[in-house]
Formats: C-alpha cells, structure tokens, sequence
C-alpha cells in the first residue's frame, strides 16, 4: 500500500477542530500560506469548508471563503469546486453556487462528477422559485455523467422532483436506487405526501410503500411519520392513522411538533376532533403549527366557540399569531355564522398583529359574508381588495349565490370563473343548479351546451368508507362493489324506513327536466347514500360510521343522513368537500349552515 502522503497528516490541520470563529479562521489561513500548506488542495478544501460549519457559517465566513477561492494562484480543481459549491448551497446561497458552476462548465480542463450535483439539487428543491434550474441540471447530469447509478446523485434528484410534487419521475429514480437508505425512503414518502390532494390511489400507494419500508434495512424516523400520516390524512383512513401514532410510542419516537401537528391534523380529518385535542394537550411545546392546525380543527368540525377560545388562549401564552392563524379563526367564525366576529379579526390583523391580509383573507371575509346572505357586502369586498379576485373568490361568492338565489350576482360570478377556470366544471354546475330551482330548464340546457362545446366534464361525486383497515369507494349508482346486491336491499330498506318517518326527496339539485318520480330516483343512487348503506350492513350495531365525499353535500343527502342517524342508531360522520358533518339523533353539527 502506498504510505498516505504527509499533507494529510499535517499538525495544522488538526487546528480546525478548534476553530470557533472568523477570526481563528483567518489566524489558520495566516499559518497555511506562511508553511506553504496553502498551496496544497486538500488544506485548502478543509479551510474552505470549515467556513461553511456553524459556528462559522455566517454571511461574512462564506464571502471569506468565497475570496479565498478567487484569489488561488493555481487553476482550481473540481474538488476545490465541489467544496464550494457545498459550502454555499448548504447556507442557501443558491445563486452563488449555480454562478460558481457555470465557471466549471466555462472551464474546458474541468468535467463536473458525481459530487458536484447533490448540493446544487438540495439547494434548487429548497424554493419554488429555483424549481427550473434543477430540471436543467438533471440535463446536465445526463450529458456529463450519462444514466448514472450512483446512489448520491440518485438520491438527490429523487429529493428534488418529491419537492417538485413530481410523483412518476420519482418514482423512477426511486426504483434505481439499490438498497435505499432513510433519506431515500423519506424522499419518495414526501413525493406522495406533496401530490395526494384528496382520497385517491396516490396515498393508497403511500401505505404500501411504508408496509415495504418496514421489510427493508431502514428505520422510519419522525420525518417519514410524517409523510405517513399525512397520507392516512387525505384517505381518511383512520385505523392506519392511528396504527402511526401507536407507532411512533412504540418505537420512542419524538412527538415533536412535526408530528404533533401531522396528527392533530389527521385526526380531524378522520372526523376524531376529540383524539385530535388530546394530541395537542399531550406536546410537550406548543409553537404556532401546533395551535394553527388544532384551532383548523375545530374549525372544520363547527366548534367555533372552542377553536376561538384557543385563539385567545394562544395569544394569551405569547405565541406567535400568523396569517394562517388568522385565516383559520376567520373559517371558524364562517362555519358558525358568526359575521361580526370574524370581521374583528379580519379587521385586526394589522394592527394588532402586524399582518397584511393575503387574497386567501378577503375570500374567507367574503365566504364569511356570503353564506349568512350579506351578498351586496361581499360583493363591495370584492370590488375594494387591493388584488385581484382569484377563482376562490368568486366561487365562494357563486356559492352564496346559489344557496340565496341571487341570480344575477351568480352569473356575475360565473362570467369571472369561466374566464379564470373555463375547464372547471363545479363553477358551471353551481349556476345550473340556480336555473334548475326557478325551472329555467332552457339555461340548464344552455350551460351544459357551454360545458359540452368546451369539452368540460363534471366532476363524478365518489364517497370512500373505511372499514377493517380497507377503504372502498363508491360513484353515483355504482354497482360494481362485491356486495351490490345486499347493498341494494339496504337502500330499498332505508328507503321505505325514511319514507314511513315522513321523508320526501329533495330534487332541486337534479339538473335534468325529468318528471319528479325520476328525479327522486337520481338522488336516491348518490355515492354518500350506497357507501352509508354499506357501513350499516359491514359495521357493528352502534359503530360510527366515517365517510368522505370528494364534492359539497347536496341537500337531499344531507336531509336523509339526519334521518338514518336517527332511525338506526348510529352516529354517522361525514367529511364533505367544505367541512365536517356530525350526524346524530336527527340533527347535524352544522345546525344546517353549511
């Protein structure tokens, strides 16, 4: 074995162990030149990385490095260039690193390898604002290095496109890698966390890639909890959600406030607003996440009193109140009717907190507005925001519209989302719905004509129930589940129970001009209605039944889950695309605001 040259040894070197400050830096820098160690490469890549570790890493201590580099008397080394370009992107100075790399590619004796592109992905995924550099970096991966195997540079393109919300692409790499390690796995866990938006096979896959995690040599830490977590979120799937919480107890995770967060979240989103609070008393530190996502909470589940309580006691213990804080008291105040309320808060961000309203604040004011019928209000919000109303916005007030029958505001509305959103289709059916209560079949004719000459598609309703730890899912008149028959009996059961107790369909959001038997036949097939058939037939007697609608509850439905809760006996929640309802012994959470 060739003896390891005495640079790598030298005296000096062991200096920077206790090296504290720039100043002691500099002290070493001024021993280096005068032995002559300076003008070796591998004592000049520890000065120059030892400006980036704390408690050095400071804006001066990377200029310093950064002066040091320039002023080498000899052509730097790719070696020299990765240390660098580490050193910066480590203390997101992204466009300095990007500016230093392009001196590599400007250089032609210099070839950039495999540790030159990990840091400049890490530093490209941390912004949105980087996103595209890191695309043209992958370019230049493949034109430099070719299909790579190397388990850095995989790795690090795999974190990149997971922050990019770029699912396949991550995916791919992810398949490449052999043997990942946490990091990876963490990787593509966040990838599925960033783009699962609802009850869809994406968080499905997350599940099973966690149960295939368990089978590797990795350990799942708090950040892949987390990613976990949020997946059960969006499923609504309970029994794993806690499954993770039993987890992180079972293996002395931190419950730190990443996780405390993710599960107080979960747990609401599963309907568990109770387990939800014992989360949030449980945390050893409460910071302004912790507080944001339970004050949601109760938001979402009609607890306005409570989640406005929690405010007050946030502000009282000093923690920090942010838009989001205020954005979800404000929701609170809109999902109980309380205008005047969440107008006071509106009104105090600045002042009392130093926060100019964000467009996400005047669309819950006009949300807040509109659902108590104070439309002309929201409309004279509308025209006096310093921004530009976004298709939020003007679908809140077009919901309004349709729940106050305000016509002519609504195609008002209507005119502004088409031309913001012309492929949404909820915009277009909310105003056929108005047309359709006043029996203006000729405009439901002319909207769909709209819808049908744009290509725009309704969206399908679907509800998901979860039960033994299998989430099924069920369309409008779906027949294709394993017990459509028994389902069925159920449904002709619950309908001659409903209709024994008085009940009659509610057809007004039946967008077709059919005679009433054959609309009463559409609402009678709605997705929520066959999956809570189906929770009664595959459930114990008593058990609560937990559902999650991908659209807003239609009023029909609504109607008939008061009822059912009633006349079987159970508790009946359901997760809509606005908000919870608790349906009890007749009644509902939402006290029929919704």
């Amino acid at each position: 074995m060739r003896p390891q040259s005495p640079i790598f040894n030298h005296p000096s070197l062991l200096l920077f162990e206790k090296c504290k400050s720039l100043k002691t830096l500099k002290q070493i820098h001024g021993h280096m030149i005068t032995t002559g160690l300076i003008l070796h490469t591998f004592p000049l890549s520890r000065l120059l990385l030892h400006s980036s570790l704390p408690p050095i890493s400071s804006t001066l201590g990377l200029s310093y490095a950064t002066s040091i580099f320039h002023q080498i008397t000899y052509p730097p080394s790719i070696f020299l260039y990765n240390t660098l370009i580490s050193a910066l992107a480590s203390q997101n100075h992204t466009h300095e690193a990007l500016s230093l790399y392009t001196r590599v590619l400007c250089d032609q004796t210099l070839w950039p390898n495999n540790f030159t592109y990990p840091s400049l992905f890490k530093a490209c995924g941390a912004h949105p604002s980087w996103l595209v550099h890191g695309r043209a970096l992958h370019a230049h991966v493949l034109k430099f290095l070719g299909p790579t195997s190397d388990h850095f540079v995989l790795s690090s393109l795999l974190h990149f496109y997971s922050r990019c919300g770029k699912l396949a692409l991550s995916r791919h790499l992810f398949h490449q890698i052999q043997n990942p390690d946490l990091g990876a796995w963490n990787s593509i866990m966040c990838a599925y966390a960033h783009v699962s938006t609802g009850a869809d096979t994406s968080s499905i896959e997350a599940l099973l890639l966690f149960n295939q995690m368990l089978h590797s040599l990795a350990r799942p830490n708090e950040i892949t909890l987390v990613s976990l977590i949020s997946a059960c979120a969006d499923l609504g799937a309970l029994s794993q959600g806690a499954w993770a919480h039993a987890y992180v107890d079972r293996h002395d995770l931190r419950l730190n406030r990443f996780v405390g967060t993710a599960l107080i979240d979960m747990y609401a989103r599963c309907g568990r607003a109770d387990m939800a609070n014992q989360v949030f008393d449980a945390l050893p530190r409460k910071d302004t996440l912790c507080y944001n996502a339970m004050i949601r909470a109760l938001a979402v589940h009609g607890h306005g009193q409570r989640a406005v309580g929690l405010f007050d006691q946030m502000t009282h213990e000093n923690v920090t109140v942010d838009n989001i804080t205020i954005l979800a008291v404000m929701c609170a105040c809109a999902h109980v009717g309380w205008v005047d309320e969440g107008r006071r808060y509106f009104d105090s961000m600045k002042e009392a907190y130093g926060i100019e309203p964000k467009i996400e604040h005047y669309g819950c004011l006009v949300d807040l507005l509109g659902r108590a019928g104070r439309l002309s209000e929201a409309m004279d919000i509308v025209r006096k925001m310093p921004m530009k109303p976004n298709a939020v916005l003007w679908r809140s007030l077009l919901g309004a519209c349709r729940t106050h029958d305000h016509l002519e505001l609504g195609e008002h509305a209507l005119t502004h989302l088409i031309q913001l959103e012309p492929e949404n289709s909820g915009s277009y059916v909310l105003l056929s719905n108005m047309y359709a209560n006043i029996n203006r079949w000729d405009d439901v004719r002319r909207v769909r004509k709209v819808m049908k000459d744009k290509g725009v598609q309704k969206m399908p309703g679907c509800s998901f129930i979860e039960m033994d730890g299998a989430i099924h899912e069920f369309m409008m008149g779906d027949r294709a589940h394993p017990c459509t028959v028994e389902i069925y009996a159920m449904l002709d059961e619950m309908g001659k129970k409903l209709h024994a107790c008085g009940y009659r369909p509610c057809t007004m959001d039946v967008l077709f001009d059919i005679d009433e038997e054959e609309k009463e036949g559409a609402v009678s097939y709605h997705s929520e209605k066959i999956a809570i058939a189906f929770g009664l037939l595959a459930s114990e007697s008593g058990a609560t039944i937990r559902i999650i609608k991908n659209l807003r509850v239609c009023r029909d439905c609504h109607a008939t889950t008061k009822l059912v809760s009633q006349i079987y006996g159970r508790e009946i929640i359901v997760r809509d695309r606005i908000r919870f309802h608790h349906f009890r012994g007749g009644t509902c959470s939402c006290l029929d605001y919704w």
